[in-house]
């Protein structure tokens, strides 16, 4: 029944696409209540959240388009995140386009669930951007059955921010703290705590971010890779992951927070002496000003019992997609136009908002070879361009939430005594059944 409901769902969202194409492109010349077709066609309509970052990114584009397309109306609607995600569920659930965005923002992580369950929904981009332009670990979540759908964004390249004063009083120098694994790093926080009484690390026990981070450092994920099998009771990278959460809360070197604003006030007020975390948080980090040439970054941990595993991970990012809605071309030629070649755009977002980019040539920019004062003149933005390069693809796959829910569960069983073997088996079983 399930499959039934797909296919007519399919049909529709097609039938509906090929209408609203054919009703653009037949009536281009047809006056419609005082305004042309193709004066509508050149008005687009943009999703996204976050007015600091994503939109203000947005409205950089739009003057830059602007400049040579001023006919075309870009109109820019912030939504947060979740409301983002239940309106385009509701729209294409319901089998009409109707009411749906030209382009919206889609987090990395979700982009699959919404390109395998409504492929006929989005416009396809290969041939109006260069995908070997973009970080290659962009382009699994971008991209359906080798077609490019996405214009990769930001990037969520991971690091190991550190507090320069803390490593230097327990005896660790910045030499000390790069191309670490896991192992390494558990050992340096306990000398750091001995030495300094502060925890090494801060984490939410309902958020695996970290353990994300540290699977994708070994090229693997949840799910196998065709992004709907769970990978988890055989999953070696999951399973040492685990292994290295348990060791560092058993070596009392975690302080545990419970949502934002107590994170961002453990690296604010001094609690913690590193945040392994992605480049996103740098201006986090930066609003206590007080704590300028006190910090640094070094690239990410790696699993020391994994081959694959690098020194490069990712966590968070996301991109744009156009809608198969009246006016994908004007769409298309907006995305392609700013966030898919323009490298002078991406210079003024790395230095006006720290959008770090994963469009290869920006990084050559002169704003990734800038120093920083508050991280003592280190080129952190070269450096995070760099890791980019290095961070293993993987298939996100539709289910990376579902999942991650589950293993949270099964985090605290595991912490409170559970056998790993067992926790990954039970994981497995319930995950199974969930994405049945």
């Amino acid at each position: 029944m399930k499959k039934l409901c797909a296919v007519l769902l399919t049909s529709v969202l097609v039938l509906s696409a090929c209408s609203s194409k054919s009703d653009e492109s037949n009536t281009s010349s047809v006056e419609t209540a005082g305004k042309s077709t193709v004066e509508k066609s050149k008005e687009i309509t943009v999703w996204a959240w976050d007015p600091a970052f994503n939109i203000a990114a947005l409205e950089a584009a739009k003057e830059v388009y602007s400049a040579t397309n001023p006919d075309v109306k870009v109109n820019i609607i912030e939504y947060a995140q979740a409301d983002i995600i239940q309106k385009l569920n509701t729209g294409l659930n319901s089998g009409t386009t109707s009411g749906l965005p030209n382009i919206v923002l889609i987090e990395d992580y979700r982009a699959q669930s919404f390109l395998s369950a409504y492929p006929d929904a989005f416009h396809e981009l290969s041939g109006s951007i260069k995908p070997e332009d973009f970080a290659d670990y962009k382009l699994g979540p971008t991209s359906l059955n080798g077609k490019q759908y996405g214009v990769p964004f930001d990037s969520g390249a991971t690091g190991l921010y550190y507090r320069t004063d803390y490593l230097e009083q327990a005896g660790y120098k910045a030499k000390d703290m790069e191309n670490l694994n896991w192992d390494q790093y558990i050992e340096i926080g306990k000398v750091v705590k001995e030495k300094t009484g502060k925890k090494i690390i801060t984490l939410d026990p309902n958020d695996l971010g970290i353990i994300r981070s540290m699977i994708q450092s070994a090229g693997s994920w949840y799910l196998a890779e065709d992004g709907k099998t769970p990978d988890i009771v055989t999953n070696a990278a999951l399973k040492e992951s685990f292994m290295i959460y348990k060791k560092m809360m058993d070596a009392d070197i975690v302080n545990i927070h419970s949502d934002w604003s107590q994170f961002i006030a453990a690296i604010n007020k001094g609690t913690i002496a590193t945040v392994p975390i992605g480049n996103w948080i740098t201006p986090s980090i930066k609003q206590e000003a007080s704590q300028s040439g006190k910090w640094a970054v070094a690239s990410f941990p790696k699993l020391p019992g994994n081959a694959k595993s690098v020194n490069a991970s990712s966590l968070g990012g996301s991109s744009w997609y156009v809608m198969n809605v009246p006016g994908a071309e004007t769409a298309t030629d907006f995305l392609a136009s700013t966030f898919g070649s323009n490298v002078e755009l991406y210079q003024k977002l790395l230095k006006d908002i720290g959008v770090v980019s994963t469009f290869k040539a920006a990084s050559t920019g002169d704003a990734y070879s800038q120093e920083d004062p508050f991280f003592s003149g280190q080129k952190i933005y070269a450096d995070f361009a760099s890791w980019t390069e290095k961070i293993p693809n993987v298939n996100y796959g539709m289910h990376t939430y579902a999942i991650e829910d589950i293993l949270a569960v099964e985090m605290q069983n595991y912490l409170n005594g559970k056998e790993i073997d067992s926790v990954l088996k039970d994981a497995q079983s319930q995950a199974e059944t969930q994405v049945r």
